[in-house]
Formats: C-alpha cells, sequence, structure tokens
C-alpha cells in the first residue's frame, strides 16, 4: 500500500514537502527520479545508483515488454530482484513512446522545448503519426528491434505492469507533442482520460496506480487530467 503526507506547505506558493511510504521504503517529495528505462540506469549499477543517494527509479513497460519480456522479469522475482534494486520503483506505462516513436520521431523533437513556436506546424485532430496508428482503443506500434507489429492499450499496459511488479504503476496515456492544437488536446485528452478508467477497472494488484496530467498548455484541459 501507498500512503503519501504532507510534510510542509509553502506560505507563497502551492509547493509542499511530503513523505511517501511504499512497500519498499519511504521517499521524500519532491524528489528526483533517474530513469532505468531497461531496468538498469545507463552506465551504473545498481548499487553504484544507492551511493547517489537516488530514492526511487523508473522503469519503462514499453520497452521492457520487447525485452526481455515482462515474463522473463517476474519469473525472476519481479524489477526489484531482476534489477537488484530494493528501493521503490515506478514503471511507466509505455504512454511516452505514442510520443518518441510517433509525432517526436516525425517532428525530430523531444517533449521538452524551450522553443515549441517554432515547431513548423501544430498536429491537428485527426493527424497521425508515420510510424504507428492512435485509435480509442489503444496504439498499433511498430517494434524498433524487429520491425514486428505491436499493439498496447490499457488493459495490456496494466497486465503487464502488474507482472513487472514495481510499487507505483501510471495509467496509460496519449503523450502529446509540444504543440497541439486546442481541438487535438481536447479530443486526445478525453482518450487519456477514458484508458485511465480502464486501466483502474483492470488493475488486480495491490500496487498504486497513478494517473498522468495532459493538456499540453491549455490550463483548463490540465485541470480534467485524470487522478485514479
Amino acid at each position: 500500500m501507498i500512503e503519501f503526507s504532507i510534510l510542509k506547505n509553502s506560505k507563497r506558493s502551492k509547493a509542499r514537502l511530503g513523505i511517501l511510504k511504499t512497500p519498499h521504503g519511504e521517499i521524500m517529495t519532491p524528489a528526483f527520479v533517474p530513469v532505468a528505462t531497461l531496468a538498469a540506469v545507463k552506465a551504473l549499477r545498481s548499487d553504484e545508483v544507492v551511493a547517489t543517494k537516488t530514492q526511487i527509479l523508473i522503469a519503462n513497460t514499453y520497452h521492457l515488454h520487447l525485452m526481455p519480456g515482462e515474463k522473463v522479469v517476474k519469473n525472476a522475482g519481479g524489477l526489484h530482484s531482476f534489477m537488484n534494486w530494493r528501493k521503490p520503483l515506478m514503471t511507466d506505462s509505455g504512454g511516452f513512446q505514442i510520443f518518441s516513436l510517433g509525432f517526436g520521431r516525425d517532428l525530430g523533437v523531444g517533449k521538452i522545448t524551450k522553443y515549441p513556436t517554432k515547431i513548423e506546424r501544430a498536429i491537428a485532430k485527426g493527424n497521425q503519426p508515420k510510424f504507428l496508428k492512435i485509435t480509442d482503443e489503444g496504439v498499433q506500434f511498430r517494434s524498433p528491434l524487429d520491425g514486428k507489429e505491436l499493439f498496447l492499450g490499457p488493459r495490456g499496459s496494466i497486465a503487464i505492469q502488474e507482472k513487472l511488479g514495481a510499487d507505483i504503476m501510471f495509467a496509460f496515456d496519449e503523450c502529446t507533442p509540444p504543440k497541439v492544437t486546442r481541438e487535438y488536446m481536447r479530443h486526445s485528452l478525453a482518450r487519456t482520460n477514458a484508458w485511465a478508467k480502464q486501466c483502474l477497472r483492470a488493475k488486480k494488484t495491490k500496487q498504486a496506480l497513478y494517473g498522468i496530467v495532459q493538456g499540453s498548455s491549455y490550463e483548463d484541459l490540465r485541470k480534467e487530467a485524470p487522478a485514479p
């Protein structure tokens, strides 16, 4: 089970200090979370990551599904045993790959950019990336390893994450490009909200399930983002 308590609120802003209690230890928040995409932080052993006083890591559902596969990880005792990491873990849902292998690849941009207005065009409602297809049911990917087609949706993402066994799972969402039209974002957010509900219904374990705030630069839409 996950417990969160606020230790202190800023008198000047909405900033806060808190403590997040997980089955594998406590996390003082806010916290920097290094990325361990394939169950490893690049160039570092797990004991070296511990030496940096890192509190929590995040691994990636999509890439671990491709290699070595969630069944291999589960048979090894779950992510904590597989990567020799005794502290808290999160798994991303695969939603970021909708962007990175889709419009991000098409446009040659990352999710965070200082100059979103310099992107030639905003993605409009009805547009699709060249190398994957986004539908209301999920996303049809093409594996970067062997080119095979791979479908991933909210229920499948949760099933994979449950086998991986991290303390915190993420709801499946569409991570959008830095620049999208309001119409595209509204449609995308409605789909992400629907996926969040499907993820919640599909969840069978005691792992925590976190929602993702989408909405791009539209503040009113961000307020509609899910929080299962």
